[in-house]
C-alpha cells in the first residue's frame, strides 16, 4: 500500500481536503496533553462512517502521526479527517523543521534496539501514505479505502 509524495514549500501534492466544513468529519489541533482526546475523537467520528476494523486502524494511524507531530514537529499539530471518493483520509500537519530524509520516511523498520522511529512505518503498513515536507513543516496524509 505504500506510496509517498515529496514536496518543497508551496507545492501542493496532497489530496486536497474539502473546503466546506460540512465535508470534514473532524478538524482538531493537539498537543502532547491532548493525544488521548485525538484518539477518542477519531474513534467517534470514524465510527459514524465505517466499521470497527476501520475505526481501530484509523485510530492507530492517527495516534502514530499525531505523536510524531508532537515529538518531531514542534510540540503541536493539526489533524483533519474526511471522506473522499470511497476513502477515509487523515491528514496530520505540524510546523517543525521538516523531515531530514523524506524519501526514506517510514519505509525501513528501525532496529529493535532503537527507542523510536516506528510511527511512519506503522502508518505506511496500514494505509496509503503521502508525505509533504519542507523547512516550514510536514503534512502526512493517510488514506484507507472503504
Amino acid at each position: 500500500m505504500a506510496s509517498a509524495e515529496l514536496t518543497g514549500a508551496g507545492q501542493p501534492t496532497q489530496e486536497d481536503p474539502p473546503r466546506r466544513s460540512s465535508e470534514i468529519l473532524l478538524e482538531q489541533t493537539f498537543t502532547e496533553d491532548s493525544l488521548y482526546g485525538v484518539r477518542a475523537a477519531v474513534a467517534a467520528h470514524v465510527a459514524t462512517v465505517a466499521g470497527e476494523r476501520v475505526v481501530d486502524t484509523m485510530v492507530l494511524i492517527a495516534h502514530e502521526l499525531a505523536s510524531n507531530a508532537v515529538r518531531h514537529g514542534g510540540g503541536t499539530g493539526r489533524l483533519r479527517l474526511w471522506l473522499a471518493e470511497g476513502a477515509l483520509r487523515c491528514e496530520v500537519s505540524d510546523e517543525g523543521t521538516g523531515l531530514k530524509d523524506p524519501a526514506l520516511a517510514g519505509h525501513i523498520l528501525p532496529a529493535p534496539s532503537l527507542p523510536g522511529g516506528r510511527g511512519l512505518w506503522i502508518a505506511r503498513q496500514l494505509s496509503e501514505l503521502r508525505v509533504a515536507t519542507s523547512t516550514a513543516g510536514t503534512t502526512v496524509t493517510a488514506t484507507l479505502q472503504l
